[in-house]
């Protein structure tokens, strides 16, 4: 369920409506590069992980010659002029659901996003690769789709009867589902998968800008970024940019999940500080004390209670990589005093060892001997030097793969000994975890 935000909502007010007022306004009073410069004013940055500035990575698409920029229907598209613009819908970072929220309360903001950034980068046909297991909303977002087709949203002259002018814009949206490989978040694992193959990660450059979907230009988008552009254009690109900070503009929405009270989806503004943010949401549940916070997805390096307070830290993007760790999909993981950490990341990097595609032995053999570490130090049965033995891993994994998937990995790892070290070594120490033992002893007394 959505929560309210501190301030006006900007992107959930959109809940429900099918007017698509920002498309029109787009398509009656600017042209794409008018539209790409209120993208880059509003400094917007992608929200599914990396934060990118969306502006940018619309503008460094190739441009199209002279010759070939005249508007034509889908079926006189040459190769030179064919471009496609997709949305990575494959939402799988552990912590996170906003993606999915979006999907399924707002498939028509989703629409009108993919209407507006393709017409600024060009596209006529788009893809939406969505994540195999969201079957209720793969099926919103089909039927909404069949809407806007129905509406002339989508299609051939897509809003030909409530122009005033004599544009010419067509646009084709086809729904894409994947079958349950967090990989395929990966952009280029992405498209890969799109394509039929092996959903795996390519070397770049090439990057999809210059040799994406099909061998063609591509741009790809996060679904929560598409879906902000609406606002952009409604409002105005600087009253968004107010809400953030300097250098990550607007509001976002927050996954808010683990030992918090009021779980749920919620929208704040970049500029909210961290310790706000969580006592927004009433704090961490039932009176406990805040132990940890994993800020942006499974894969953020933890940070400590202390850090939040004694740091005031913030959740934009340049914050958090300040502190050591990143904002992420915005999935934030509240864990009290009662987790044990050790527990807490040999989960987590069982997850990462199942979702490794294989392809880079350093990934590959790297996250399973973690995962197997972690578990014999959850168990008692490690030794210490196995403590030194996980960052010597951790070295030779980090930054000497194809994709991130392998600092993602790391991330977790390498922060939750760092900060908890003493829990990891009680753990080897009494050979077994100090938590269930305290548990066990509770329950005989």
């Amino acid at each position: 369920m959505i929560k309210m935000s501190v301030i006006e909502p900007i992107l959930t007010k959109y809940i429900g409506k099918k007017d698509y007022l920002s498309i029109k306004k787009v398509l009656n009073e600017m042209n794409p590069a008018d539209v790409i410069q209120d993208v880059k004013k509003s400094n917007l940055r992608g929200r599914g992980g990396a934060g990118f500035p969306t502006g940018i990575k619309w503008s460094v698409m190739p441009v199209i010659p002279k010759e070939e920029s005249k508007e034509k229907s889908n079926k006189e598209i040459t190769p030179i002029t064919l471009r496609y613009l997709v949305c990575n819908a494959d939402e799988g970072e552990p912590g996170t659901f906003k993606d999915r929220f979006i999907i399924g309360k707002m498939p028509h903001l989703l629409i009108e996003g993919m209407l507006i950034a393709a017409y600024a980068i060009g596209a006529r046909v788009g893809y939406i690769y969505i994540r195999g297991e969201f079957a209720s909303e793969y099926r919103i977002l089909k039927n909404a789709i069949e809407e806007a087709y129905q509406e002339n949203y989508l299609g051939e002259n897509v809003f030909s009867k409530f122009l005033n002018t004599n544009k010419n814009f067509s646009f084709d949206l086809h729904l894409y589902r994947g079958a349950g490989a967090y990989i395929c978040g990966e952009e280029t694992a992405l498209l890969n998968s799109l394509e039929g193959k092996r959903g795996e990660p390519r070397i770049k450059p090439p990057y999809p800008a210059k040799f994406g979907a099909f061998g063609k230009s591509t741009c790809i988008n996060n679904v929560e970024t598409l879906a902000t552009v609406p606002a952009i254009i409604n409002i105005g690109a600087e009253k968004y940019a107010k809400y953030g900070t300097a250098k990550s503009g607007g509001t976002r929405l927050f996954s808010l999940s683990g030992h918090i009270q009021n779980p749920g989806v919620y929208e704040f503004p970049l500029s909210i500080k961290l310790k706000d943010l969580i006592n927004h949401c009433g704090g961490v549940k039932d009176g406990k004390k805040l132990k940890a916070v994993i800020p942006g997805g499974g894969s953020a390096p933890i940070l400590t209670a202390e850090e939040i307070d004694t740091l005031d830290l913030g959740v934009d993007y340049d914050s958090l990589a300040a502190a050591g760790t990143m904002a992420g999909s915005g999935g934030i993981i509240l864990l009290d005093e009662t987790t044990c950490i050790v527990e807490a990341a040999s989960v987590l990097l069982k997850f990462y060892e199942h979702e490794s595609c294989g392809q880079c032995s350093q990934c590959r053999e790297g996250s399973h001997w973690l995962a197997r570490l972690f578990h014999r130090i959850e168990k008692g049965e490690a030794e210490m030097k196995e403590l030194d033995l996980i960052e010597h891993i951790c070295s030779n994994m980090s930054m000497q793969t194809i994709c991130a998937f392998a600092d993602a990995v790391v991330g977790p790892a390498r922060s939750s000994i760092k900060k908890f070290r003493s829990e990891f070594e009680e753990h080897i120490r009494i050979k077994c975890c100090p938590f269930k033992k305290q548990k066990e002893v509770s329950h005989v007394l």
